[in-house]
């Protein structure tokens, strides 16, 4: 056994575990927990001789390094004691006593035997990743121990994870190991020259790994070089650059998910004597596995991950700044074998500004999975299991109206609710899809989820290859879920061209039967293109189906069809040349000539972009024939009416869609009134207000209204005298701005639309009755505002001037002053409470003074008024006193004076 840190943890690690069900094991990177830890529980006395103990690690590389190093440990080979268990792989025997496999596996092994008999003991490992599958794992198997096995072990051992946090929610002891690393010196990036660097990661990486590599490799004289990067893309690339520019004594390695096994141990194994190495990885490496040799490390400082947007169902690979705990594991490698050197590829300053840790996948990621798991689990509530964070409430939902489409679940006749999916835009006329839907937590497996969940694809993908077998085109429905299930098998033959792959899943199926690319140009991944053939074959004989010739079978298949299957709310129509327009209402772009410029509808595997601005990268056509008959019940005919401004005219169809899908539509003649009217609505409420008549005594009542809510605090009433001498309360006066009408346009304008056909007939109603129809508080408050808020008043001239009350902070009385003479107050509105403005106009009708206090002005301002307007108007009266003078509007000649 090697002499390592986690050997003095291992006395509390025996008692915990003997005295506990549940434990947690905190150790850092290199305390050597995965490579001690299950050899020492093998010998622990609460384990029966025969029984096994099952490590989860979130990799299959991780997995394979895990069950090589535990069996060389043991001197024996893999598959003996020490097994192990992948999708599509496995090494396991009847002495198997420590299976080492990846987190997907333990669901699958719970689901079938929840008591987990001839388990003494799960062991989650690395489980601060939190993958999806470690957080359903762990709720599943802590049920599993509540219920059926209290003496089943469980232990958690993680590197960064808050332990205590941990400790404390399930709850169980905290075991804590050292680590040890050898002195890493690190170095960030000079901030001037990350000022000048492209904005884009992987332009950034593109410029700044080849320097740093080549400068690594000359400024220390021995060791490997461990390179981070987010995704394959970015290893691609700059291995294209470094190619041809390392010295001959270093091999360059590329380190991914995708690689064949012997590429992968070739990466992993130390280098010849003489040699060094580069090793380009993924976020795959940094933990679980040590890579002997590595003493520099260079960190791009980025990660790809996945994030599904619950409203539109799109799950999109985002590139994002790495943790910081993510990025001290990574740190690390730099120093498991010797005193190493870290690079950071960012600044200090930007450090700091990092995330302390990953969000958990199960808060951003597609639950379908998940949801489909917990229903075969008989969880219909994912907050009766323990959770360290629960599901969102919005994914769950999604997820479970996934499933509902796909019919993996279902709910009784009394628990169906009707979930009414409206297009993202009003441009197109109540396109509604209305389908019974359920988002209740009583959906229960059907035998179809049963099947789709056995088979360990995602539901989708499950889906389609039952459904494809189903309809007679199983061998085209398998290849193409292994194609969907793994990276696109396609790319550009030349290394400089990053022009997208023609997104046409059709091209995929031709190279998967041939082996050779299918357009000048392309070539192919030779690695996935043999992992999607593996796939297939499984899945092939799992289905039982016999061995079939690609070619034949492809040739004939209907691929848009399988495809929608998998996705049915991703059907697609044309809508451009370059865009199309989802089932959902959504638009997405796509090059139609590249896949078929005939073609109208769509089937839409993949898309990548954002969620505001999607591109289809994998997409299949299919007939209008094929969509109606594998979607007949979704189907709807519905009578759609708009205004059409250009016609300027209500026109009418009867239109025939799936969804935001126009699939058929006839003119109708004379539509029903109802929709008619709710057609005029949404235009008004699209085009605003301005298209109603609003002739100045209907806009004076709308601002007379807002006047008395602006002048009546919240919540308070006004008193006032009903038709027999009552006395009445009057609520509070309602908003009457242009945002409130339009928002309640249905409510107080609707009614007034019965009968009307065209906006012509609405712009000749008068809007003042369905403005006072508003009004809470009937007559009783008609009355009031007539006495609170007059649309005009009488001035001593005898006049009747219109009030403007345009601002309901400063209510307007625009008068010549001479009609004024003799009034010595002030005229206020709302029962004396408010002062009017006076805009006191010459004779030529211009402002010649504004005030609030008529008294003064009479008193001091008018003289100077006087002095400067009576040689302009001298044929009009300009008293000495004006507050004793007879008021008028005439001129002298015409008072006779």
């Amino acid at each position: 056994m090697p002499d390592l840190p986690i050997l003095a943890a291992l006395p509390d690690l025996r008692a915990a575990l003997t005295a506990h069900s549940r434990v947690v094991l905190e150790a850092p990177p290199g305390a050597g927990k995965t490579t001690v830890v299950p050899l020492e529980l093998l010998a622990a006395p609460w384990r029966r001789p025969a029984d096994k103990i099952l490590v989860l690690e979130p990799r299959q590389l991780a997995v394979r390094g895990a069950a090589a190093r535990l069996a060389q440990l043991l001197g024996e080979p893999v598959g003996r004691t020490i097994g192990y268990r992948v999708r599509l792989d496995s090494k396991v025997s009847r002495e198997t006593r420590v299976e080492v496999i990846t987190e997907g596996i333990l669901t699958r092994l719970i689901q079938d035997d929840p008591a987990l008999e001839g388990v003494a003991a799960v062991v989650f490992d690395e489980f601060h990743e939190r993958s999806l599958n470690a957080d359903l794992g762990l709720a599943l198997t802590l049920d599993a121990q509540a219920v059926l096995r209290p003496e089943l072990r469980i232990l958690i051992m993680s590197a960064t994870l808050e332990a205590q946090r941990l400790g404390q929610w399930l709850p169980a002891p905290v075991v804590s190991s050292a680590g040890f690393l050898f002195p890493i010196d690190t170095h960030y990036l000079d901030p001037r020259r990350a000022s000048a660097l492209p904005n884009k990661p992987n332009e950034r990486l593109a410029e700044l790994v080849p320097t740093h590599v080549r400068a690594a490799l000359q400024a220390q004289a021995e060791g490997d070089i461990l390179v981070f990067l987010p995704g394959l893309g970015d290893l691609q690339r700059n291995a294209r650059q470094l190619t041809d520019s390392l010295p001959t004594n270093v091999d360059l390695h590329l380190l991914h998910g995708e690689l064949p096994l012997e590429a992968q141990d070739a990466a992993l194994r130390p280098a010849r004597a003489g040699r060094r190495k580069v090793i380009l990885a993924t976020s795959i490496a940094e933990t679980s596995l040590t890579i002997e040799g590595v003493r520099v490390v260079i960190d791009g400082g980025f990660a790809r991950v996945p994030r599904f947007v619950p409203r539109t169902g799109f799950t999109t690979l985002e590139t994002v700044p790495v943790a910081r705990a993510a990025a001290d594991q990574r740190r690390g490698r730099a120093g498991r074998l010797a005193p190493g050197t870290c690079y950071r590829l960012w600044t200090e300053a930007e450090h700091h500004q990092l995330p302390a840790h990953r969000p958990p996948e199960i808060q951003t990621a597609d639950l379908s999975g998940l949801v489909l798991e917990l229903a075969l689990w008989g969880t219909a509530d994912p907050s009766s299991l323990r959770w360290l964070d629960l599901p969102p409430t919005a994914a769950f939902a999604q997820a479970q109206e996934l499933l509902l489409r796909l019919g993996a679940v279902a709910v009784s006749r009394n628990e169906q609710v009707i979930a009414t999916t409206l297009t993202d835009d009003v441009g197109v006329d109540q396109a509604i899809s209305t389908i019974p839907l359920s988002l209740s937590t009583a959906a229960k497996p059907t035998a179809h989820g049963r099947q789709l969940a056995a088979l360990g694809l995602p539901p989708r993908l499950g889906h389609l290859v039952v459904r494809g077998q189903e309809l007679g085109h199983g061998a085209a429905a398998t290849s193409l879920a292994a194609l969907l299930a793994e990276r696109d098998l396609l790319r550009w033959s030349a290394p400089t061209d990053t022009r997208p792959v023609p997104p046409d899943l059709r091209l995929r199926l031709e190279a998967l039967a041939s082996g050779r690319p299918p357009l000048p140009g392309l070539a192919l991944h030779h690695a996935t293109l043999q992992r999607v053939r593996d796939v297939a074959r499984n899945l092939i004989g799992r289905l039982g189906l016999p061995a079939h010739s690609p070619v034949s079978s492809f040739a004939y298949s209907p691929v848009g069809l399988l495809t929608a299957l998998a996705y049915p709310d991703r059907l697609a129509q044309r809508e451009t040349s370059d865009r199309l327009r989802l089932v959902t209402g959504q638009r997405v772009s796509l090059n139609v000539a590249e896949v078929d410029p005939q073609a109208e509808f769509f089937a839409v595997a993949h898309l990548a972009g954002t969620a505001s601005a999607p591109r289809a990268t994998l997409v299949a056509p299919l007939g209008q024939d094929e969509l109606e008959l594998a979607f007949a019940d979704q189907i709807t005919n519905t009578d759609e009416v708009r205004y059409d401004p250009v016609a300027q005219r209500v026109t009418g169809r009867r239109a025939r869609r799936l969804g935001a899908l126009l699939l058929a539509e006839t003119v109708i003649g004379q539509p029903d009134s109802a929709l008619v009217a709710r057609a005029l609505l949404a235009y008004l409420r699209e085009a605003g207000l301005a298209k109603l008549n609003w002739t100045p005594a209907a806009r004076q009542l709308q601002q007379r209204l807002e006047f008395l809510r602006h002048q009546q605090p919240a919540g308070s009433r006004e008193l006032t005298t009903g038709s027999g001498g009552e006395q009445l309360l009057i609520e509070t006066w309602p908003a009457f701005d242009d945002e409130t009408l339009t928002q309640e346009l249905t409510d107080w304008l609707g009614p007034h639309l019965t009968g009307l056909k065209s906006l012509t007939d609405v712009q000749r109603l008068d809007l003042t009755e369905p403005l006072l129809a508003r009004l809470p508080g009937g007559w009783n408050q008609r009355q009031t505002l007539d006495r609170l808020a007059p649309a005009t008043l009488e001035v001593p001239s005898g006049s009747h001037i219109t009030l403007d009350y345009s601002d309901p902070a400063a209510p307007v009385l625009a008068v010549k002053l001479q009609e004024l003479f003799g009034l010595t107050e002030t005229p206020t509105v709302a029962g004396g409470r408010v002062p009017l403005l006076l805009h006191l106009l010459s004779p030529g009708g211009r402002p010649a003074q504004v005030t609030r206090d008529l008294r003064s002005f009479w008193e001091r301002g008018y003289f100077e008024v006087r002095k400067e307007l009576k040689g302009r108007y001298p044929k009009h009266p300009w008293p000495d006193k004006p507050m004793e003078h007879i008021p008028t509007k005439l001129t002298k000649k015409r008072l006779g004076q």
